[in-house]
């Protein structure tokens, strides 16, 4: 370790010397990720390596960069993905690199990779265009201990799970993640997830939760977040931060200010955000939680006993009420594996497809037949535009897509896996003006990597590691739709080195 330090200090030395460097980005506009004004100056990169920050005219390169009229920013950092299976395939990671994103974390949700240190040999050995961060998944640890019981686990059963989440720190996790509406997370309790956060708070990691409702008890989910941070002694990242059900708009002012006075009583709880006004999940979350316990084949025998599937349908009609829907032509295909050609419909035009009247009933009998054909990934349109805005106007707020690598042309996923920052860089910093684009930069790099440990990272920095974006704010844009999703963003001309 020493002769390694020595000689990194020769080659610095050597460098600033003769001047001669790897990469020079002269002439920019340098946001340094602080949330500080801009500057104009020059970037000197060797070794992978910001060497030197200036007034570089008398330094050389091997490539030199000409960044006037544009931007220089640190890589982005996208602290909410779900990348696992995708970054083995589509290594380039092509829509977050054409979104300025240079990092993610992924694991959220409560799901993530079993076995912490193997994926991330993994992903060193595949060497992929970003940077990769893992949260340890609470539905992980608990199915792989009580599989889908819904029930408290025993005194031994928590203890195997807290060895697990110890497991998965010392391999390198940066927290704790949980996905309370899904299974089999949400038949854990409050306690249930205290333990465990506990123990990735030993290891300096980092409470992050879809919490267990983001509607009508949005409130109540956000104060367990907070205590369940507060009781284990960990940092609070509440995810994706929303409100959701038209009965349920305008409430963002008081969830969000549960946050505001967590923060003003000393405890570290921050939020990120998605640009856009619907949301992206399964199509499970439409029935109750009880009707998925003890596996898929339970399922299946609910689904077949007319008493239980009635429950479930009666179930299903009351939740649709409480958010004031007509019917569910709010929630859109996203991939139906058993039959593509329902991507991109919702639930009423595939019920009129199937010959079916034209009512709530029905829809929901559709709703159960794509469950029992395997279920779907949805897009749902429930969200308001003021409480995205409200909430995006909050300065602990970070961007997080809550994507993962899609395959070009594969299925209608949600515009955000292409375009969170360059909306919110273009809609809403440019356009919108709800903050400055200093601010949105810091929330996109050095407030994610202090939020998440990340050494060395989210800032424009001597000696920092060179992730550095190069775009052009007057015309950085995002392009994907819901009904043409595949489509790059734009105004990103260098990405990371």
């Amino acid at each position: 370790m020493h002769r390694q330090f020595l000689l990194f200090l020769f080659l610095a030395s050597g460098q600033l010397l003769f001047g001669q460097y790897d990469i020079l980005i002269i002439n920019g506009k340098i946001y340094d990720g602080t949330g500080n004004s801009w500057y104009y100056g020059d970037i000197a990169v060797s070794g992978g390596r910001i060497q030197r920050i200036g007034k570089l005219t008398n330094a050389s390169a091997k490539d030199t960069i000409n960044a006037k009229g544009l931007a220089v920013a640190p890589g982005f950092i996208d602290v909410h993905g779900h990348i696992e299976t995708g970054i083995f395939s589509q290594p380039t990671a092509d829509n977050y690199i054409y979104d300025g994103v240079t990092t993610v974390i992924t694991g959220n949700c409560g799901g993530s990779e079993s076995d912490i240190g193997d994926f991330f040999r993994r992903v060193d050995s595949l060497k992929p265009s970003i940077n990769v961060a893992s949260l340890v998944g609470h539905n992980t640890v608990r199915n792989a201990v009580m599989q889908r019981e819904n029930r408290a686990p025993r005194p031994e059963e928590l203890q195997a799970m807290e060895k697990l989440v110890d497991q998965a720190m010392k391999a390198g996790a940066v927290g704790l993640s949980t996905g309370l509406i899904y299974i089999p997370g949400a038949y854990a309790k409050t306690e249930e997830v205290v333990a465990l956060a506990r123990v990735a708070g030993y290891d300096n990691g980092v409470y992050a939760s879809h919490i267990r409702n983001e509607e009508s008890q949005a409130a109540e989910a956000v104060t367990e977040a907070i205590n369940i941070g507060i009781e284990a002694g960990i940092p609070v990242q509440i995810s994706h931060f929303k409100v959701s059900g038209k009965a349920n708009w305008g409430n963002s002012r008081q969830t969000l200010d549960l946050v505001k006075a967590a923060r003003s009583n000393g405890y570290d709880v921050t939020i990120d955000q998605y640009p856009y006004t619907a949301s992206s999940t399964n199509l499970g979350v439409r029935l109750p939680d009880w009707a998925f316990a003890g596996g898929n084949d339970s399922f299946m025998a609910r689904l077949k006993d007319p008493g239980t599937r009635a429950r479930i349908k009666k179930e299903m009609l009351q939740q649709l009420a409480d958010y004031k829907y007509k019917n569910y032509s709010y929630a859109v295909v996203a991939n139906y594996s058993a039959d593509t050609g329902y991507n991109g419909k919702s639930i009423t035009e595939i019920n009129a497809l199937k010959g079916r009247k034209k009512n709530r009933n029905e829809e929901a009998e559709t709703i159960l037949d794509m469950m029992a054909g395997g279920g779907a990934q949805m897009i749902y349109h429930g969200m308001d535009e003021g409480d995205v805005k409200y909430i995006m106007g909050y300065p602990f707020c970070m961007v997080g897509a809550d994507a993962g690598v899609p395959v070009p042309g594969k299925g209608m996923p949600h515009p955000r896996a292409y375009g969170s920052n360059a909306r919110v860089l273009g809609k809403y910093v440019r356009e919108e003006k709800v903050m400055s684009l200093e601010e949105a930069i810091r929330r996109m790099t050095s407030l994610a990597a202090r939020k998440f440990h990340l050494r060395n990272r989210g800032l424009l920095q001597e000696g920092f590691a060179a992730d550095i974006v190069i775009f052009d704010p007057v015309t950085v844009s995002d392009h994907s739709v819901y009904v043409q999703p595949h489509q790059f963003s734009s105004g990103f001309t260098w990405g990371s080195w």
